[in-house]
């Protein structure tokens, strides 16, 4: 039997996907705060990719000034409440703080970060300033976390910005690709409508730019365009059975999940295949959502997981099982997947080998493939003049983001090839800055 009760409703969802970071109580964030050493060049703002003042917004909020710790946060990252919750904070800033080296905890920066500015939030409180108008208008393409740092910072500077994006919902995988029990729906939303409100951010949701004459029109109306498109849907295997009924890729199932939550009736036996932190959240959401068996499988050792060694350790808390130097070779099954064959592997001098005669069956009813995501090189081969790299990532000039074509800007997973949230965040906000001083040269 699997560790946990399938959810029935709302509540035992919520119950099943409890926020591995809750939101501080003041009494708990006065504590947490009085234990900073506020250390001389930090080496948590130096782990920080936004380069946020972390000494100062912990002493804001140990002093008693929520707004000014907000405001401190925001000013270096325009995701901020969500970055508090999701960042890996224990290979970032956590995994920093000096506290490490005496064997005591480290500060819960995350927690904090989220501490302050959730209230800033729930108050509404007015923090930026619309920069005066200066007639130029941006596009941004993808409502994702570095197409929104990009319109925040660029309403600053007195931009008019329309985001675009192919979804209904603002924040891209921070809502749609994130594992329910990291952030909940309704606190990634929080942030964004407290951002919109404040900055007159303008949306343009259900529409696709994907034709050479969408682009063509862009490239009329505006001054300069953000490519903030993200990665694609889950790449192919290309293994036989690949095309079976209930085989599918991990983040249209982890999206499938934050949208549909208790609705989704997971069957008995799920075999996850991968071993990047997407496929621990696959996992660990099988097993919450009712799985009585959920195999994770890896074709390398343990040690040459791409995931955090912390994802890893919660999907095995789930009641999750693995099982590694296994190389899936074929999907079985009529219609529906009833199971994956398996082969034995070894490495040899750094190289993948199979051990003849080693194949073996796990039986299943769900394959989720967890192995990476499809490149947009489809859409940005329509862009003129746009270079890509041999991974069909967008070739940016890193001091300002600005790409081959001077028109286009990019940052994010279409630029890095999938990183952090805090990542894109910081892409975005460099970004606009960059198409700031180009405009303005």
């Amino acid at each position: 039997m699997g560790e946990y009760k399938r959810p029935e409703n709302e509540a035992e969802f919520e119950e099943n996907f409890a926020q591995k970071k809750p939101l501080m109580k003041k009494t708990e964030a006065f504590f947490e705060s009085a234990r900073c050493l506020y250390c001389y060049d930090a080496p948590c703002i130096q782990a920080c990719p936004t380069g946020i003042d972390i000494p100062l917004f912990i002493k804001q909020i140990h002093t008693d000034n929520l707004i000014g710790s907000a405001k401190t946060i925001y000013d270096a990252n325009w995701l901020g409440n969500a970055c508090g919750t999701i960042c890996p904070t224990g290979v970032l800033c956590e995994g920093a703080c000096v506290y490490n080296h005496q064997d005591v905890p480290p500060i819960q920066i995350g927690r904090l970060q989220n501490y302050a500015t959730s209230n800033a939030i729930k108050k509404d409180a007015s923090i930026f300033t619309v920069g005066p108008s200066n007639g130029k208008k941006v596009a941004i393409i993808g409502a994702g976390p570095a197409g929104i740092a990009c319109a925040c910072e660029l309403r600053t500077l007195g931009f008019e910005v329309d985001i675009f994006d192919a979804k209904d919902k603002p924040s891209g995988l921070t809502v749609y690709g994130i594992a329910a029990y990291k952030i909940t729906n309704e606190e990634v939303l929080d942030e964004i409508d407290y951002l919109t409100r404040n900055l007159g951010l303008n949306f343009k949701f259900n529409h696709s730019i994907d034709s050479e004459d969408d682009i063509k029109t862009l490239e009329k109306d505006y001054d300069a365009i953000f490519l903030g498109v993200g990665i694609g849907a889950t790449a192919k295997l290309q293994l036989p059975g690949e095309n079976l009924d209930n085989v599918v890729g991990a983040v249209e199932f982890i999206e499938e999940v934050r949208m549909e939550h208790h609705n989704i009736k997971i069957p008995e036996r799920v075999v996850v295949i991968g071993g990047g932190n997407t496929a621990m959240d696959a996992a660990s959401q099988s097993a919450r959502l009712g799985a009585n068996n959920v195999v994770l499988a890896y074709r390398r050792s343990k040690d040459r997981m791409g995931a955090y060694g912390f994802e890893y350790k919660l999907a095995k808390s789930s009641g999750v099982e693995s099982l590694f130097e296994a190389q899936p070779i074929r999907l079985n099954g009529d219609q529906k997947v009833s199971g994956v064959t398996f082969i034995k592997t070894k490495s040899v001098e750094g190289k993948l080998e199979y051990i003849e005669g080693s194949e073996f069956v796990i039986d299943c009813d769900l394959v989720i493939k967890a192995t990476g995501q499809a490149k947009q090189g489809h859409f940005l081969e329509k862009i003129n003049n746009l270079d890509l790299d041999n991974k069909n990532r967008i070739v940016v000039n890193t001091d300002n983001f600005q790409t081959s074509n001077p028109k286009y800007f990019a940052g994010g997973d279409a630029v890095n090839g999938g990183a952090e949230v805090v990542n894109a965040a910081y892409d975005g906000k460099k970004a606009a800055i960059g198409i700031d001083l180009w405009l303005h040269a």
